[in-house]
């Protein structure tokens, strides 16, 4: 996340969750306010539903009644936001909207980080954290989406896996 920027709930009338979003970035774009104003987010899932005709996927708003909102807090964003027709006002004190926490964000998957790993399958590492705090072993495999490592470690003379999230291991350097 960037410095300044940061994820704000905007409460919203029912069903007026598309109107506010697309008021919300289309009054930042003819005031010029795209730096204050980043992003505008409903949270979406995709679900089956079974019907007579079968299944089909249909897309469902995960929070109704709310929008997400990437902002610089000044008074001239809070105004424009708060001034939408459909927005009743932020999540937080009445003039002290209070900004997502970077777990929550997360969570919420509404940004999407790019994951970069100094090693891959087949690469020797060494575990820097854990009951297992030294020991060398030989990634297995890799989920970065999931920030989990599969280790073989020889463990009392048996290959041992070991499931371990991305920061407890290291690649180790080969001279």
């Amino acid at each position: 996340m960037s410095e300044n920027a940061k994820w704000y709930v905007v409460h919203t009338y029912s069903g007026y969750e598309n109107t506010v979003a697309a008021g919300i970035t289309k009054a930042a774009e003819n005031r010029q306010m795209q730096d204050l104003i980043q992003e505008v987010n409903i949270p979406m899932e995709t679900v089956v539903e079974h019907t007579d005709n079968g299944d089909k996927e249909v897309e469902r708003k995960l929070f109704p009644g709310y929008v997400l909102v990437k902002m610089v807090l000044t008074d001239e964003s809070w105004h424009l936001v708060r001034n939408t027709r459909g927005c009743t006002g932020f999540v937080g004190a009445e003039n002290n909207p209070i900004p997502l926490t970077e777990d929550q964000v997360i969570g919420l998957g509404v940004e999407h980080r790019e994951i970069s790993v100094g090693f891959g399958p087949g690469d020797t590492v060494k575990v820097v954290d854990g009951p297992l705090d030294g020991f060398l072993g030989t990634v297995d495999e890799l989920d970065p989406e999931r920030n989990s490592v599969r280790v073989i470690v020889s463990m009392f003379g048996r290959e041992t896996p070991i499931d371990l999230e991305l920061d407890q291991v290291e690649p180790v350097k080969e001279d």
